[in-house]
């Protein structure tokens, strides 16, 4: 351990990414286990709900001025993963997001946060929807702790310029993944 930190300390690094005590979870969906197809995008050959799950969070860095949300698939077919969900800006007071609050122009996100364009081009949630045949997609879905109270990008900013600013700011993170498949 101590090689770890002074690795860390060499590097240049001030803080460790998974902050101890720093957890997420939803009550809709569980860690490891298989996602509702409530969940499923609307679109594409999918005909699921396209509604965001509820996530709750605590334990977050004692400096912490913001919070972003992402949801991300490494095994989408496109050589870069697929970014389902970005939220940025969330007040530090806040440690919860509600059921279908990545709708498009949604009216319960907290005050001040702003959702970014995800890979299907819109900014709000872009539900879970895998080729049929696939064995099921892991989807990460994180929590970030910033030291920033508000991240800077353009409207139409791309998941992975958002996600380069999440990551310039952050102070740890809390994730969990669950599965998502569509059979032939």
């Amino acid at each position: 351990m101590r090689r770890i930190l002074l690795a860390a300390a060499l590097a240049g690094l001030t803080t460790l990414t998974y902050a101890s005590g720093f957890k997420l979870s939803s009550p809709e969906i569980k860690a490891n286990g298989m996602i509702p197809k409530s969940f499923e995008f609307n679109g594409f050959g999918c005909s699921g709900e396209n509604k965001s799950p509820a996530l709750k969070w605590s334990g977050a860095p004692k400096d912490t001025k913001s919070f972003a949300v992402t949801v991300y698939d490494p095994d989408a077919p496109t050589g870069s993963g697929w970014w389902h969900w970005v939220v940025i800006n969330i007040p530090a007071d806040v440690t919860e997001l509600a059921a279908n609050a990545g709708a498009l122009n949604s009216t319960t996100l907290p005050k001040g946060a702003v959702q970014g364009r995800t890979d299907y081009g819109v900014a709000a949630w872009g539900g879970t929807c895998p080729p049929q045949g696939d064995k099921p997609h892991h989807y990460i879905f994180t929590v970030y702790a910033l030291k920033t109270d508000k991240i800077e990008v353009p409207a139409d900013a791309t998941a992975a310029l958002t996600g380069y600013m999440i990551h310039a700011n952050m102070l740890g993170k809390a994730s969990f993944t669950a599965k998502y498949g569509r059979t032939k």
